[in-house]
């Protein structure tokens, strides 16, 4: 968590002084689901996400350095600085692929663990979306086909509530994403999402469902984005009182509170762990900026179809 909330800022101010282009989607508030899904994975596993996927390709294993170079558009980046943020892939640390389109790779997700299923390898398929994507016509798709075979899939919600700009009371009746999973026989659980314990206490057993040939699960985190949608979001839909009782709420300083109450974690150690992430991300934004930006020659590389 300390990592991708360090990682995350230092991208912030690189975008401040308009050293990355494009549009930035960050992640900070919400680490605790990226950082409990990450650790119950192995690296031949297989994660996806949408267009706020930083958090989670770190926690899979991603390169500080590379992602850095690749989000400032640069040589030495994982898709060689043409992907950007919003379409990193670091398959080679087991994740596929991120997309700005919503919910655009849940059915994706479903091709990792369609395979994993017919090869008998024991691996798991896991797919981070957000609130909006519920109700696209792939997520329904997507829950239906996983049920009905059987995949090694765990879709997991990271329900911020809010759609873009929009509260999700404004476009859906059904507000947890569990409800639709158990429409298709999935089991499904909603959990605070910015309790690090939760998370894990109910991601686990569906990793290990998934694993054990037994289907999919979903995993509902209520969480909250800290920041707005994008970088520089006026942030006008949103009450002050709101975003207070958020950051109240931040997954890191919960998890502190709790580690340090039970005599696992001192704040001394915090504070080593904190100096610590915050060295590697100096070393990664070294690497990304001595990397050359990206060349015209290489636009054609990379790209499947």
């Amino acid at each position: 968590m300390l990592l991708i909330r360090a990682f995350e800022e230092k991208v912030s101010e690189m975008y401040a002084k308009v050293e990355i282009a494009g549009l930035l989607h960050l992640s900070i508030g919400q680490e605790a689901v990226a950082a409990a899904i990450g650790s119950l994975l192995r690296r031949e596993d297989a994660m996806y996400s949408g267009h706020r996927a930083h958090g989670h390709a770190l926690a899979k294993g991603a390169d500080p350095g590379r992602l850095l170079a690749e989000i400032a558009g640069r040589k030495d980046g994982y898709c060689g600085g043409k992907g950007g943020s919003m379409h990193v892939a670091a398959p080679e640390a087991g994740f596929m692929t991120a997309t700005g389109v919503v919910g655009g790779t849940i059915p994706l997700a479903l091709g990792s663990a369609l395979a994993f299923k017919e090869g008998r390898q024991g691996n798991v398929a896991v797919v981070f979306f957000g609130d909006g994507a519920m109700n696209s016509g792939s997520f329904s798709e997507s829950l239906n086909i996983a049920s009905l075979w059987k995949l090694p899939v765990v879709f997991v919600c990271e329900n911020n509530g809010y759609a873009e700009f929009t509260p999700i009371s404004a476009h859906t009746l059904v507000e947890r994403a569990s409800e639709h999973a158990k429409l298709f026989r999935i089991p499904a659980v909603t959990v605070d999402g910015n309790d690090l314990l939760a998370v894990l206490e109910a991601a686990g057993p569906a990793v290990d469902r998934a694993r054990s040939g037994e289907g999919p699960s979903l995993v509902e985190c209520l969480t909250y984005r800290l920041r707005g949608h994008y970088e520089g979001d006026p942030n006008k839909y949103r009450e002050l009182s709101e975003m207070a009782e958020w950051k109240a709420k931040d997954p890191i300083l919960r998890f502190a509170a709790w580690a340090e109450g039970e005599k696992v974690l001192s704040a001394a150690d915090r504070d080593r762990l904190e100096a610590e992430v915050r060295s590697e991300v100096a070393r990664a934004e070294e690497f990304a900026r001595s990397s050359p930006p990206a060349v015209a020659d290489q636009v054609a590389t990379q790209v499947y179809a």
